[in-house]
Parts: C-alpha cells; structure tokens; sequence
C-alpha cells in the first residue's frame, strides 16, 4: 500500500486503510473502537489510531504512504459505519 485516502469533515479526520494492512502489520488489536469499519476497510480515527498505523507501516516498511485527500464541510458518512473492532 503506498497510498492513503484521509477524509475529512469539520470535527474530524480518517484515515482508509485495508483492514489486512492492520493485520499484516501486527496492530489490528491495538486499534480502538473510536475507529469505524465498513466491509474490507478501516477508518482509522486521526488522534490515535492513525498514528499507531502509520508508526508500525514506518518500521515495518520504511517511510509512511503518500495521502490523498477528501473534504466535506458536512457530516462525514464514516461516522455512521460500525465500530472498529479485530475479528
């Protein structure tokens, strides 16, 4: 994965990542439930979550990904997905 997309509405910001990446990295069980998912993908909340995965892609794999970004001066649609939680 060398690219990300950061969403982003007026209170927040979410990083989509492939919920494999959380494993393959080793941190799915350290991402909190401030995090949303919706089928093969995770929005990784920007406080802690986000940090954590891009920490982890920085010592696993060098460097952090490019991002691509999204705006929304509404309510972001991430918000009504489910609570992140590791399977």
């Amino acid at each position: 994965m060398r690219k990300i997309t950061i969403y982003h509405d007026p209170g927040h910001s979410w990083a989509k990542v492939p919920r494999k990446a959380l494993y393959d990295l080793g941190i799915a069980g350290r991402i909190t439930p401030f995090s949303y998912q919706r089928g093969a993908y995770v929005y990784l909340e920007e406080d802690c979550d986000m940090a954590t995965f891009l920490r982890a892609y920085d010592e696993q794999v060098g460097g952090i990904p490019s991002f691509t970004e999204s705006y929304t001066n509404r309510q972001s649609k991430i918000r009504s997905y489910c609570q992140y939680r590791s399977y």
